[in-house]
């Protein structure tokens, strides 16, 4: 079975232009946003080191946060991809198992099951997971 770290996801692209003005762009509205409102209620001309500091937490959390989440979303996504081949996988290996194990089937469900597992096994090596589950679904009504 395929590992969440090679699975192929849809989206495989690196780092855009997009993320990286996400990133500059949350963390210069945030810190301008934070350092107001703290200049706004502190009433101190030369400011405290303690309070300068303070005030490049949100400068930082903008630009490491945005690269993070990012990560976090894509992961999500490779999980959820290597999902849908496994449940996909899963069903091809009940299918056959049940073929085998069954006397009952006609040989009409058991061409029919035969023709899905061969498109369900096409659509996997194409990396088009999600047809591929949509597939098995397909398979497992058939024997229920």
């Amino acid at each position: 079975m395929e590992s969440v770290e090679n699975a192929s996801s849809p989206d495989k692209g690196s780092w855009g232009i997009s993320h990286v003005a996400t990133g500059v762009v949350l963390s210069i509205v945030s810190s301008v946003f934070v350092g107001s409102l703290v200049l706004t209620f502190v009433d101190s001309d030369p400011l405290p080191l303690w309070i300068t500091a303070l005030l490049q937490v949100p400068l930082w959390f903008g630009l490491l946060g945005a690269p993070w989440k990012n990560e976090q979303h894509r992961g999500d996504k490779a999980k959820e991809w290597a999902k849908k081949a496994s449940k996909a996988k899963s069903a091809i290996s009940a299918a056959k198992h049940f073929m085998e194990m069954s006397e009952s089937i006609s040989e009409d469900k058991k061409e029919q099951a035969e023709s899905l597992i061969r498109e369900i096994e096409e659509l996997l090596q194409a990396n088009d997971n999600t047809k591929a589950k949509g597939r098995a679904e397909k398979l497992n009504k058939l024997f229920n």
